[in-house]
């Protein structure tokens, strides 16, 4: 639940992004955030002008700037930082969060993506810029252990998809095993462009 000293913006936008989570876009209501948030009815189109779109962009733009702070994170208390180290870090959270939750929740950029990325809804162009967001900051963790620029990129997409997909498959079949297959799978090969 959102903590109630939060102004009710914050407290809807944190409400929005959990519900997302657990059960998508669409049947995200306005009034399910607003009494998930325990904000003053009325306030939402105080708030939110733009109605729920603008509502999930800005859930969408919370969600990366959670990602990216997490990411970044890793390089301030890693002992010896690794690409492989990053990834099982960003899998290491998924993995507690679907253990206690019951595989309640997953990501809320990729349950987006998967009701609205094939039309072409307006919360498309925050998707991209939610995504790319935590892109570039695994590209700049993986630059400052040494990964060539040029490269940095590549295994940034490769990462983030392979937890996307194990973050899904985890749920679907109840195993955070998935989780450490794909950490170990790809250990390897992400180390092998460490400088």
């Amino acid at each position: 639940m959102p903590n109630e000293e939060w102004p009710p913006r914050e407290r809807m936008v944190y409400s929005a992004v959990q519900l997302m989570r657990s059960r998508g876009v669409s049947a995200t209501g306005v009034r399910d955030v607003v009494a998930h948030a325990k904000a003053p009815r009325g306030s939402f189109q105080h708030y939110f002008p733009g109605g729920k779109d603008q509502l999930v962009g800005e859930a969408l733009a919370w969600s990366a700037d959670f990602a990216a702070r997490r990411v970044a994170s890793y390089g301030r208390h890693a002992e010896s930082p690794s690409p492989s180290g990053l990834f099982a870090y960003m899998a290491r959270q998924w993995r507690e969060e679907l253990t206690a939750r019951r595989y309640e929740r997953g990501c809320p950029m990729m349950a987006t993506a998967t009701e609205l990325a094939g039309g072409d809804s307006p919360v498309n162009e925050p998707l991209r810029a939610a995504t790319g967001r935590w892109e570039q900051a695994v590209v700049d963790e993986l630059v400052r252990m040494g990964v060539p620029a040029e490269r940095a990129r590549g295994l940034a997409t490769v990462m983030i998809s392979a937890l996307e997909g194990a973050i899904m498959m985890a749920r679907v079949c109840r195993d955070v095993g998935r989780l450490d297959t794909v950490v170990s799978e790809l250990a390897p090969m992400l180390d092998s462009y460490a400088g």
